[in-house]
């Protein structure tokens, strides 16, 4: 005969698909009614309207498949209530509901995690390219990556990604960041109204990116990239005084006008005690597909320029895409750009220091 513990070991390893803990265990799964091979319960979830209800039902049924003795599934679909709801944010957060009204960091500064700035001294050099495509080729080797996409005026990473229309589940004081390709995203862009300008003052800017640290529930993350806004403003210290262990990789453009204020955005790192591991030179030529010749159609050694005044070295030239490559920023990795992009990954989990991960198939 099918018990109710038989139930329950069988659902264990289903997970919420958001914050990939067990609905066994976020306490989920209620009524459970076992009437010779047939049983019904019923999925308690956080908010009505769930789009992903039938991605749990589904992954129930096919759990309670595999049940010897079971011959039929009956699930409903309940809802939380507000007391419940504060209990299940709680426990995603690995606390007592006390204990998570008083202290809510839930990927606080100290918390062993890598956390890597990417900096620029002025915009439209590809920065947000650049933090994008490193982010999910560190996934792609294994890594369990985190963005936040701190260039608050210039969010970007959204449409990068292609996941505008997505917005992040909130649970209570509590939000799940979207994942996509591996990677766990956080943006303003989820936060304000469409196209609308973010008009705030410094103090502002930097309670929004508190709330990133303090109200994402990021889960389990190897390391952590922030994509910062160009320059030396409140947003970058910001990030420098809340993050003084933060590492930083630094990205120009092979044009003097470039590398000059990529410099300054370096040395600003440097005096706020921030390790720059290297610079990243985007747009650093361009490759004829016909004859293979390499063209510098924005001159050439920029990038060497801010490494030396930095004290560090260019640890990946970037080229520039072909003109129908124009119009994406994710590049795959049979591409000149993607094959480079999965050396800076490298390069960068080896001057991290990264724990090696076990690899993931690229799909």
């Amino acid at each position: 005969m099918v018990t109710k513990e038989q139930i329950l070991d069988a659902l264990r390893p289903v997970e919420d698909p958001e914050v990939h803990q067990s609905i066994v265990d976020l306490d989920m799964v209620r009524n459970i009614e076992v009437r010779g091979g047939k049983v019904s319960l019923e999925i308690v979830l956080t908010i009505r309207g769930c789009p992903l209800h039938s991605v749990i039902e589904a992954d129930v049924r096919s759990a309670l498949s595999e049940v010897p003795g079971v011959t039929q599934v009956d699930v409903s679909i309940g809802h939380m209530t507000d007391e419940e709801r504060a209990a299940f944010a709680a426990k995603v957060r690995g606390q007592s509901p006390e204990a998570a009204m008083a202290t809510p960091a839930l990927l606080a500064p100290d918390a062993g995690v890598t956390f890597l700035a990417i900096a620029s001294g002025k915009g439209g050099v590809g920065k947000s390219t650049v933090t994008a495509n490193l982010a999910r080729q560190l996934a792609q080797l294994g890594y369990s990556v985190g963005v936040i996409d701190a260039d608050i005026y210039g969010f970007s990473l959204p449409g990068i990604f292609g996941v505008q229309e997505k917005r992040p589940t909130m649970i209570d004081n509590l939000i799940i960041p979207v994942e996509v390709d591996g990677v766990k995203l956080i943006s303003m862009h989820y936060f304000v109204p469409d196209k609308s300008p973010v008009v705030w003052r410094g103090p502002m800017l930097g309670k929004m990116l508190r709330n990133f640290f303090g109200e994402v529930h990021w889960g389990s993350v190897d390391i952590v990239l922030l994509d910062l806004p160009p320059g030396t403003g409140d947003m970058a210290l910001d990030v420098h005084t809340l993050l003084p262990q933060s590492k930083e990789l630094i990205v120009t453009t092979p044009q003097e006008a470039a590398s000059d204020v990529a410099m300054r955005a370096g040395i600003m790192g440097i005096r706020t005690h921030h390790e720059i591991i290297g610079v990243v030179e985007n747009m650093a030529y361009f490759e004829c597909g016909g004859c293979g010749d390499r063209h510098y159609l924005f001159g050439r050694g920029g990038g060497d320029r801010v490494a030396a005044a930095l004290q560090t070295e260019v640890i990946a030239h970037i080229p520039i895409a072909s003109m129908d490559q124009q119009a994406q920023s994710l590049f795959q990795n049979e591409t000149d750009q993607g094959s480079e992009y999965r050396v800076l990954a490298e390069r960068v989990a080896q001057k991290l220091q990264l724990k090696t991960p076990n690899p993931v198939s690229v799909r």
